[in-house]
């Protein structure tokens, strides 16, 4: 299976480039972020301290909903050097969060900007990020390119 955000990324991607990838959050998903984080703060595991902050439920971690930018990056090779989060809203369990990812600019040295932009189901902004970071080179989108000749094994995406 081609992916085609990756074969983007080969081909070259350019300022303005805009991807998209969709999430729902599950109970189990927070319960595994939770344990390899170490974050047990109460507002994600226990519904009294949810209602005395006023949140309507439990609350999905927003390193976890933020996390997102990660399935763009990895697909092109985009070695962060910097992000930056606003957490605007909670995203409570089983919610649809789409993130969607615009390349603000590209250096020729592959130094790029990019500004990330979270709604839920509900069209509502829960999380916008800004991030830096280097996107892969002549030489490096030639290994990209053999790998995925390769079918791209290591690739969760591909499979």
């Amino acid at each position: 299976m081609t992916n085609s955000v990756r074969k983007k990324a080969v081909l070259g991607l350019k300022t303005g480039d805009v991807f998209t990838c969709s999430r729902t959050f599950s109970r189990e998903d927070v319960l595994q972020f939770g344990n390899l984080t170490k974050d047990y703060n109460p507002v994600h595991y226990d519904t009294r301290w949810t209602d005395a902050k006023g949140f309507k439920s439990l609350v999905c971690h927003g390193l976890l909903t933020g996390s997102m930018i990660c399935e763009f990056g990895g697909q092109v090779g985009w070695l962060a050097t910097g992000m930056e989060f606003r957490f605007i809203h909670p995203v409570y369990f089983n919610e649809t969060i789409t993130c969607r990812v615009t390349i603000k600019s590209i250096e020729p040295n592959g130094r790029a900007q990019a500004d990330a932009v979270f709604t839920n189901q509900d069209g509502k902004t829960v999380v916008t990020a800004s991030m830096t970071g280097r996107l892969p080179l002549e030489n490096e989108k030639e290994i990209l390119s053999k790998m995925m000749e390769e079918g791209d094994p290591t690739n969760g995406l591909c499979s």
